[in-house]
């Protein structure tokens, strides 16, 4: 039988660390911080209150206090939360470089951003309230009191037809898209495929084949405004002065097309070769294999310190010092994961990293506990995922932080502890704390 990736230990740790880590956050000091300028031009505008207050619970965790996309979450999260204060929107009707209309910020919130983390809130709130939070949002930057937004025209929509689609995919190569989304829309022979946004953080191009990751929808009028408005903060441009209306039209119309069907409306069999296939893009490509998984499995979220909001420490990602007590346990302060031949990785055999991650022996021998670090699961992952993991751990760069081992509680409180675990069911606290637990300087 073919090993499962998961375990119902994985996420139940996992989702105790987020846990804690957002209560940790939470009671951190933010209601006694000084609000910062764009803070403070929101509340000025915010009479009623209640826009701050939908924005404290539901949005500054991702998107931080002063809305400068730096909340407690935004490390773990592929695209970063939007920077609001800079009022760079990537998903508007209006010409590149200009502000979004209220009702384009109205519909990121109501529907939320598709294959993000940015949820549909028309759920949760109220259209009084998402009217209410979009007002204070808005108040974050400056601009929208000294700019007015410039809606486009697309001109006339170009019904999709098989010719559209024909002209379409030539309007494809005349504007170079395969550079970035591959022959086949989904990477294939791209030349391009790392890249970053204004704000230096890693994007990826959009799969074109799966249209329901397509941010602003996927149909060929949402299409067709990307092309036209571009997605400002981002390498995609506007082709507003490469392409007319009606090749833009067409374009929309062919991207349409490349889109397959998602695996909840695939029959059994085309659901078997979609899986083959990712299996053998797997395989093929190790690398971003091990990125999806070490993301996916939340590495980052305990081998990266962080500050006293649970923000990682700046350049200090999977450099691990992150001290975890399990009480009473003891202390486990996290790995160094970097590349680093002294503190991290870099001194490690490919053997070496796979031993502790399917039987948590470290490198000098010292055995490690099922938890925090639940080396169970990882040993039931399939060969080619823990040699894909331990590929990308090698490309991770180097940083110097050298973790202090684990240390273990007076021997009768470790086996009070085993037997609370094992024979009373009663599971141990686990504490997270702020800083980092090692020493980023030499000598």
């Amino acid at each position: 039988m073919e090993k499962s990736s998961w375990s119902s230990k994985t996420v139940a740790v996992a989702a105790l660390i987020i846990v804690v880590t957002a209560l940790f956050s939470a009671m951190s000091g933010r209601l006694g911080a000084q609000p910062s300028s764009a803070s403070a031009r929101a509340l000025a505008t915010d009479s009623s209150g209640n826009g701050r207050r939908i924005y404290q619970t539901r949005c500054a965790e991702c998107h931080g206090d002063s809305g400068r996309g730096d909340g407690s979450a935004a490390i773990f999260l592929m695209p970063r939360p939007r920077d609001f204060e800079a009022a760079k929107y990537k998903i508007r009707t209006t010409e590149t470089g200009s502000l979004p209309t209220d009702d384009d910020l109205i519909r990121s919130v109501r529907q939320g951003l598709y294959g993000s983390a940015m949820p549909a809130w028309d759920s949760l709130l109220t259209t009084a309230e998402i009217q209410d939070v979009v007002e204070y949002v808005k108040a974050l930057s400056p601009r929208f009191k000294s700019e007015t937004p410039v809606v486009v025209d697309l001109g006339a929509q170009v019904p999709s037809s098989p010719d559209s689609v024909a002209r379409g995919s030539q309007v494809y190569e005349k504007l170079q898209c395969r550079k970035c989304h591959g022959s086949d829309g989904r990477g294939t022979g791209a030349v391009t495929t790392e890249f970053q946004d204004d704000w230096q953080q890693p994007i990826a191009a959009a799969d074109l084949t799966e249209p329901w990751t397509m941010r602003g929808g996927a149909t060929a009028r949402d299409i067709s405004l990307r092309f036209r408005t571009g997605m400002s903060g981002t390498p995609m441009p506007s082709f507003k002065d490469s392409a007319s209306d009606a090749e833009m039209w067409d374009l929309a119309n062919y991207v349409v097309s490349l889109g397959r069907k998602p695996v909840w409306s695939m029959t059994a069999e085309e659901v078997q070769a979609q899986y083959a296939r990712e299996e053998a893009d797997a395989k093929a490509n190790p690398v971003k294999r091990g990125r999806y998984l070490v993301e996916t499995l939340g590495c980052p979220l305990c081998h990266s310190p962080g500050d006293d909001k649970a923000r990682v420490l700046p350049g200090m990602k999977m450099a691990g010092g992150l001290l975890i007590r399990v009480v009473p346990f003891g202390d486990y302060p996290t790995g160094n994961l970097t590349s680093d031949k002294q503190t991290g990785l870099g001194g490690w055999t490919d053997e070496e990293i796979k031993r502790a991650l399917t039987k948590g022996i470290l490198k000098d021998g010292t055995r490690l506990l099922p938890f925090p670090m639940d080396w169970p699961s990882f040993a039931n992952m399939k060969p080619d995922d823990i040699n894909a993991i331990v590929a990308y751990l090698r490309t991770i760069p180097p940083v110097f932080n050298r973790v202090p081992p684990p240390s273990r509680t007076f021997l009768p409180f470790y086996l009070w502890g085993k037997f609370k675990m094992l024979i009373l069911q009663d599971d141990p606290p686990i504490l997270i704390y702020p800083g980092n637990a090692g020493v980023t300087t030499r000598g």
